[in-house]
């Protein structure tokens, strides 16, 4: 809350000075004739502007580290998730004792791709996947790609739900 009040008043003291010298400005530009301040308020008013940008230019700093930190945590997060994930991958592909070509069918099925986008891509035709996608499914006692795909989630959720409790 004090935070958030101090950045407020740091805001605001930096609006008034900003019209304030931009009135200065136009005053000037446009030769209105306006009743001179004191040098004194003046000089208060410089100093405040000063103080404020100063203060701002501290507080984006400090902003902007924590908005780094946050993102190296995001990173780092990610990156364990993947290996997370890519080791699921390989339990489950050692545990259905896929061969090397069912391993790739079966990930590149889990990342979305169609059979005939597998089939190209690996220089096969579309019976092959075919044959391949059911081989997979029968080893991991799935019906189809969707409960392939669940079979990863799930293990993925289990573990986090267990990490999150250690």
């Amino acid at each position: 809350m004090n935070g958030k009040f101090f950045l407020a008043a740091v805001l605001a003291v930096q609006v008034l000075c900003a019209v304030f010298f931009v009135g200065q400005i136009l005053v000037s530009v446009l030769g209105l004739k306006v009743e001179p301040i004191d040098w004194r308020l003046y000089e208060l008013i410089e100093i405040g502007a000063a103080l404020g940008l100063t203060v701002g230019v501290v507080v984006g700093v400090i902003a902007l580290r924590q908005a780094n930190a946050r993102s190296d945590r995001a990173e780092e997060a990610l990156r364990m998730a993947r290996s997370a994930f890519q080791d699921v991958l390989n339990e489950h592909f050692t545990e259905w004792d896929l061969t090397p070509a069912e391993r790739d069918v079966a990930l590149c099925a889990i990342k979305g791709f169609s059979t005939a986008d597998i089939a190209g891509m690996r220089g096969v035709s579309e019976g092959t996947i075919k044959a391949q996608t059911a081989a997979i499914y029968r080893k991991a006692g799935v019906s189809g790609r969707p409960q392939l795909l669940s079979v990863f989630i799930d293990d993925l959720i289990e573990n986090g739900d267990q990490s999150s409790q250690a």
